[in-house]
């Protein structure tokens, strides 16, 4: 983001700002949703339902992870309209076309497919912290926790996080670590275009996919009749000699143009950051590391504080823009590499 510079424009009247923005024909309080972020309960006990209540009171969007602890159904009873659920495809495809008949029948109006982990990549961090899947508590990890009593006292209540999305799939009573050992057995699993088609098939909804960074990726999406896609490089923890999201996303929103909706995460830490990615062609951004600090701080009112932290950060960077609402945001307002591309993007 570093490498963008937002040219205000003054004399504009910016008394009032207003950040509703609509995808999918709804109307949100703000242009920045939740992400999906995996065992989000490992730092804070329920901490899934925590995020979607505050993105509910908060008026935007939050997909519960795939690899989520909790449950489609509970997302579906406290952010009816504001949850979507993340499928990681499983290599048994009928868990896959099941785990999409049940956010199909709880009234999810979006599902989100990552398609962008054929196998697991190599987490140099995590292999250093005993963070594996499984999840394993290694010597290192039970010192540190010693540090923490707080989490301490909820593990030792509560015990590890269980994926309530995949508990009816393992073998009849497995134990929580034995649910975890079955998700590990069944994800990573290659996603295909025909798998796409197939998914599309049978969900009524809007179709999102998550992880998409070249343009003809996107335009193939639009082809097979994808709502939207995410540009997102897996919060860099992937590929990691892949370009930024960011630098993608302007060639990817001009090879689709209003075809589908173009959405943007990875690296997302300032309101500024959310204003460029906008500018650049974006629709709407979401934030997961951030959010899920706040739940692991605070639960429901943290993760909503995070929330408004953005909020307040957009409010004032349009402000000093002199851009009224998110609907006046474009290229206009960028100079990227030099003033040359200033006067490029300028509009008359």
């Amino acid at each position: 983001f570093g490498q963008f510079k937002l040219v205000p424009r003054y004399m504009v009247d910016v008394r009032t700002r207003d950040q509703s923005t609509t995808i999918f024909g709804r109307t949100y309080a703000g242009p920045i949703g939740i992400a999906p972020t995996g065992l989000a309960g490992l730092f804070r006990p329920g901490a899934d339902l925590m995020l979607a209540e505050a993105a509910r009171a908060a008026n935007v969007p939050f997909i519960m992870s795939g690899t989520g602890t909790g449950s489609i159904e509970d997302l579906a009873q406290i952010a009816p309209q504001h949850g979507w659920y993340q499928l990681y495809v499983a290599k048994d495809r009928k868990i896959s076309e099941d785990q999409i008949r049940r956010a199909r029948e709880a009234g999810l109006s979006t599902l989100v497919i990552t398609v962008d982990v054929p196998i697991n990549s190599k987490r140099e961090r995590n292999l250093r912290n005993g963070f594996t899947r499984p999840l394993k508590m290694s010597l290192r990890t039970k010192l540190e926790a010693c540090l923490h009593p707080g989490w301490m006292r909820e593990y030792f209540k509560v015990g590890l996080p269980l994926f309530s999305n995949w508990q009816q799939y393992a073998p009849l009573g497995s134990s929580r670590d034995e649910v975890a050992d079955f998700v590990a057995s069944q994800t990573p699993s290659p996603l295909l275009w025909s798998d796409v088609e197939a998914f599309r098939r049978i969900w009524p909804g809007n179709l999102v996919l998550k992880g998409i960074m070249h343009p003809d990726d996107a335009a193939r999406a639009a082809a097979l009749g994808v709502n939207g896609i995410m540009v997102s490089n897996h919060g860099a923890r992937q590929l990691d000699c892949a370009p930024a999201p960011i630098e993608v996303l302007p060639a990817i929103h001009a090879a689709v143009g209003d075809r589908m909706t173009v959405m943007f995460d990875s690296g997302i830490r300032r309101g500024s950051d959310a204003i460029i990615a906008l500018c650049l062609g974006a629709k709407f951004v979401f934030v997961g590391r951030p959010t899920l600090y706040g739940v692991a701080a605070g639960g429901t009112p943290g993760a909503t504080r995070a929330l408004q932290i953005f909020r307040d950060e957009v409010d004032r960077t349009m402000a000093q823009m002199g851009a009224p609402d998110i609907r006046s945001l474009g290229p206009q307002f960028l100079m990227w590499k030099d003033e040359d591309d200033l006067r490029r993007n300028a509009r008359s």
